[in-house]
Formats: C-alpha cells, structure tokens, sequence
C-alpha cells in the first residue's frame, strides 16, 4: 500500500485556523473507534494552529504553521510505549493510538518530540491526530483538516504524487521538516517556510525626510556572497529568505550622503535596525 504524506505550504496559510475548527468538528463527541474515541471539548488540539510573531514594530511578520501528529516513520512514541499494539503504524504510514489496547500509563507523551499526544483524563487513554483514518477507510482521499482549507495550504496523498515536488522544494531549499527529521523521519513536509531577515528604515535628520533609492549592500562574513536592494518609497529596505545563524556586514549608499556600515549583524533572530539616520 502506498504511504501517505502531508504537505504543508506555509506561504499558503493565513492563519484562519479552520483546519483547527475541523478537526474538533470531526472528533468531539464522535467516537470512530477502533481508530479514535471522542476527543474533549477543550484543552487538546490534535491539530494546532501556531503563530509566529517575527522582527519588532514597524519591521513584524507573521507566520502560521499548522502542526498535526507528524506520524513518524520511527515513531518515539511506539518505542516507548510498552503495550504491543496499543500505538501502531497502518500499512498507510499513519500512526494511531488504539483507543481499546491503551492503558494510560502515559508514558508515550514525554517521547513526542512534537507534542502531539493528549492525555484524556476522563477516559484514561492517550489521543492524537488519526490522519482521519476513519474517513479515509470510507473512502475519502484526504483528511478534514486538508478538505476544509480555503487556501490549499494543506495537502495529503500518496508520498509517490508529492515526489516531484518534494525533489524541487529540496534542492531549491525551501523544504522543511520538524524536529529532528533524520531520527524521526516525519511525513509531513512544509514549503516556504520564511527565513531570517534584515531590515530598517533610512531617513535624513536634516531635511526630516525620508530617504529613497539608497543602495544596500549585505555581505555574508563566511562567504562573501553579497545581497543588494535599495530603499523604497517610504525609506524601508529588507532582506528576507537568509538563512539562520549567520554573520552579516551592511553597507548604505546614498548620493549626497556618507556611507553607513553595520558590521557582525546575526540572523539567528530577525533584525529590525529601525530608523537610521543619513548623515551628510
């Protein structure tokens, strides 16, 4: 049987959390078992909606990434737990918590490296994401969430579909996977997922006014590859899609004005320079 994957592209997502909705929508007060008992009203999301905040006002980004169970190929929560059978991988690749073998010992939720598992007190199992195993056993071809999203951010389907894709996303660095991928072999994909950036907003004290056009130039300390874009109308310049962790040197031009430089600027978070002055 071909193995399903998800394929998340956050470029996509607006954060309208309706892949959350649907999925509570799908689970509470439904029981599907053998695959999954009903899921509580509150305090669990087998699909969780997340917010990223990113850079400091006026230079803020936001991302969403949704993030169901990652139905690992070397699934930590099946290693721990000591039950046979009581989590276990479809020939599908998804993983499901029998809802009838579980006993609650709970010992399977500190393994997820995702956070992903859910204690249900009042039944005393653990729960999780099934992939909506019950619907695609049905014959529905895609889970709730990936059906109800307006964007197409979500996707799922045989892995052999994606595989194409998967090969160009990698090679133009715009694949991502969570957590440790090479120990937990995750399958779920994320696309455009953003990098770090610099940015910062050029103005003149003397004239109070913006200043337009200047030319930046960022240079990677490491390798030398050079960046360049120029302020915009409103004085703004950014440099977005750098990778994390690197050291960088800005250079400002603008006519009429002296060069001003930056030097050891760090992309493990996001810079915002802020308001800089030209001085003449």
């Amino acid at each position: 049987m071909a193995k399903k994957v998800f394929l998340i592209d956050v470029g996509r997502c607006n954060g309208c959390y309706s892949c959350q909705i649907a999925c509570k929508d799908e689970h509470v007060g439904n029981d599907w078992s053998p695959i999954a008992k009903p899921q509580p009203d509150t305090g669990q999301f087998w699909l969780r909606q997340t917010e990223y905040v990113r850079g400091t006002v006026p230079k803020v980004k936001m991302h969403y990434i949704p993030i169901p169970c990652q139905h690992c190929d070397e699934a930590p929560c099946i290693e721990a737990c000591p039950i046979e059978g009581a989590i276990y991988r479809r020939d599908d690749g998804l993983v499901i918590v029998d809802p009838e073998k579980c006993t609650g010992c709970r010992k399977c939720l500190l393994s997820c490296p995702y956070d992903a598992l859910f204690f249900n007190e009042d039944l005393n199992i653990v729960q999780k994401c099934t992939g909506c195993a019950h619907l695609l056993d049905e014959g529905w071809s895609v889970p709730r969430c990936v059906d109800i999203c307006p964007t197409q951010a979500m996707r799922f389907g045989d892995e052999e579909e994606f595989q194409e894709e998967l090969a160009k996303a990698k090679a133009a660095g715009t694949l991502t996977q969570l957590g440790d991928a090479q120990a937990t072999k995750p399958r779920v994909y994320y696309l455009n997922v953003p990098k770090k950036f610099i940015g910062g907003l050029l103005y003149d004290p003397a004239e109070k006014e913006i200043v337009k056009g200047a030319k930046c130039t960022l240079t990677d300390q490491a390798s030398g590859e050079k960046h360049t874009t120029q302020s915009d109308g409103f004085g703004d310049f950014w440099f977005e899609g750098l990778e994390e962790g690197r050291t960088f040197t800005l250079a400002i031009e603008a006519e009429g004005f002296q060069t001003k430089t930056y030097d050891k600027l760090d992309t493990t978070q996001d810079v915002n320079l802020g308001e800089i002055a030209l001085g003449r």
